[in-house]
Parts: structure tokens; C-alpha cells; sequence
């Protein structure tokens, strides 16, 4: 009896007990009270009870509206710019509705940039600007011109100052092209001299007053946007 409860023993026993005793302190004993275990549930689907969705743009009203505000705005231009003038007006109109990037506004805008960039490329013999906004006939006309200068030795001094007055005097759509004709009242600053630098004709010190009537054209259903002068003229 002694030898079975010697020291070594007694010891072991006691740390048996007090590891048993914090084991059922730290994890309990099931009454059969416990409650269930949390599940672990997946996030619902959002409804649209519960979700506010992202109102994204109608593109039907959305193109509907450019469309008008663009009518409305053309029409106030073709108003302006044609002056009461009823059958420049209908041209315009002919234009707008074949070509639907035409406005007024805008063209005027192109046609100063290409008039002062036509009669600046004449003066210095920029053949390849002009064969780029002029119509082949037209070129054909403004190279031959250009070579007989050359021939002759003479230049031109030539400085562009402005354009005083522009406006649109005709418009039509023929069908295959939509053309527009404008008249220009322009200022410049014109000298021709000879070959031994002897003026011809202008004068180098004095702005002279020229006008132009020209016709542009494109196909509107052409990738090209550009227009080209298919006729010119010199108005006195």
C-alpha cells in the first residue's frame, strides 16, 4: 500500500486532477441547453427591394434631343445668314438635310481659313496647298497662271490682312453634291515685281480691297470632309 501511493506517484495524480479540473473550466460541460452553432450564411442575392439601381442613360432620348437641339440651331443659323432671303434660305436648308454636318456658322469659318490660305499659296506658288482646296479644273487654271509668272521671273510680294465682310450668296444640292457659294471682300497687300525687282503691278506700301465670289462643293456622302473651290471669279 505504501509502495503503490509513493511520492512520484502522488504527484502525477495531483497534476492529473488540476489539468482535468481547468480543461472543464475553460470548455464547459453540455447540459443539453446549449444553443446551435452560428451558420455561416451567403450574402443574398441584391433585390430590388434592397438594391437602388444605377440609372444609366437612354440613348434613344439622349440622340433624339442632340437631334433637335442641332435642327434648332441650324435653323437659327439658316435664318441669320440668309438675310430674308427666301431662296437662300431653301438652299441652305437643301444642304443642312443632305450634308448633316454642314451648319453656316461653321462653313464661313472654313471658307476664311481657305481663302486666305488659296490666295497666299497663289502669291508663292504653293502649287500643293491649292491642288488640296482647289477642284482639278480650277488648279489646272491657277498652276498655268503660276507657270507663266515663273517664266516671266517675276514674284510677288504678298501679305493678307483681312477679311472685311464674307458671306454666303448661294447654295444648292444638285443631287450629287452640295454646293455653296460665297463672296469675299478681302484686304491685302499685293507687290509683282520682274526679275531685276522692278514692281509690275500692285503696290508694296498700300492695302488694296479685292473681291471674290467662289464656289465650294463636296460629296456629302463622301469619308471626306473636306470642300473644294470648283469655281472663282473677280468680282470689280
Amino acid at each position: 500500500m505504501d509502495e503503490f501511493f509513493d511520492l512520484p506517484t502522488l504527484i502525477v495524480i495531483g497534476v492529473a486532477i488540476f489539468v482535468l479540473f481547468r480543461l472543464r473550466s475553460v470548455l464547459g460541460t453540455r447540459t443539453g441547453h446549449e444553443r446551435p452553432p452560428v451558420e455561416r450564411r451567403r450574402p443574398q442575392a441584391a433585390t430590388e427591394e434592397t438594391v437602388v439601381p444605377l440609372r444609366s442613360r437612354p440613348a434613344a432620348p439622349v440622340a433624339d434631343a442632340d437631334n433637335e437641339y442641332r435642327a434648332r440651331k441650324v435653323e437659327a443659323e439658316i435664318e441669320q445668314f440668309s438675310k430674308g432671303n427666301d431662296t437662300l434660305a431653301s438652299g441652305l436648308k437643301a444642304v443642312a438635310e443632305a450634308d448633316p454636318t454642314f451648319t453656316p456658322k461653321s462653313f464661313l469659318e472654313g471658307a476664311k481659313q481657305a481663302y486666305e490660305m488659296i490666295v497666299t499659296g497663289y502669291a508663292s506658288g504653293d502649287r500643293q496647298t491649292l491642288k488640296n482646296l482647289l477642284d482639278k479644273e480650277v488648279y489646272d487654271g491657277f498652276h498655268r497662271a503660276i507657270s507663266e509668272r515663273e517664266g516671266l521671273g517675276q514674284t510677288v510680294d504678298f501679305t493678307f490682312v483681312g477679311l472685311p465682310k464674307i458671306e454666303i450668296t448661294d447654295a444648292e444640292y444638285d443631287k450629287k453634291n452640295v454646293l455653296v457659294t460665297v463672296r469675299f471682300q478681302a484686304e491685302v497687300v499685293s507687290a509683282t515685281r520682274d526679275k531685276d525687282g522692278t514692281l509690275v503691278e500692285g503696290n508694296a506700301d498700300q492695302v488694296q480691297f479685292i473681291a471674290d465670289e467662289w464656289t465650294f462643293a463636296r460629296n456629302p456622302k463622301s469619308r471626306d470632309p473636306n470642300w473644294k473651290v470648283v469655281t472663282t471669279s473677280q468680282l470689280d
